[in-house]
């Protein structure tokens, strides 16, 4: 009577054990990574924040047939926020942005900041402001050179102008 039970214990088991490794595999098929018949549509958004605080965003509609390959394809992206179709990824990227490449220039403001536009400064939107400069501090080519405008074609003259400039900050002292 023993060996009878054990032996009914052990085939019950064994089914048991195919039968839960049989449900598994089917549940990992359905939450499996491929959409084999009906791929998933997301609506991506990606940002791009650079160096200068632009920020620009791009949108796309995609259709998903692997989400594997889907994962792999944004794998420099950080995912900031998702819901059921949408999905927004950024990026930190280590340049200036293309507006600064293409139409920026550093200037002074009538108060003496030194601030970034949007083309030459005397007729242009003013981007960024950053730090009041001791016009007594600098030569007069410098000053005529931002008066003009000095053009920021790359992240390495961004950073030139800014430090260079840095220096001659009107620091107010605490009263």
């Amino acid at each position: 009577m023993k060996t009878r039970f054990l032996l009914f214990l052990t085939v019950f088991l064994f089914f048991l054990i195919g039968s839960y490794s049989m449900i598994t595999s089917i549940g990992y098929a359905k939450a499996s990574s491929t959409f084999q018949n009906h791929p998933k549509q997301f609506h991506i958004v990606l940002k791009r924040i650079y160096l200068d605080g632009e920020i620009s965003e791009e949108n796309i509609e995609e259709t998903v047939w692997s989400m594997e390959d889907f994962w792999s394809k944004y794998d420099k992206w950080q995912l900031a926020d998702k819901n059921s179709d949408i999905l927004v990824f950024t990026k930190i990227v280590d340049d200036i942005s293309p507006l600064l490449k293409t139409n920026g220039y550093f200037g002074i403001s009538d108060e003496g900041i030194l601030t970034i536009y949007n083309g030459k400064p005397e007729k242009s939107n003013i981007i960024q402001s950053f730090f009041q400069i001791d016009l007594k501090k600098l030569e007069s080519t410098q000053q005529k050179h931002l008066r003009k405008g000095i053009p920021i074609k790359t992240k390495d003259r961004y950073v030139e102008v800014l430090e260079t400039f840095k220096n001659y900050t009107i620091v107010e002292e605490a009263k």
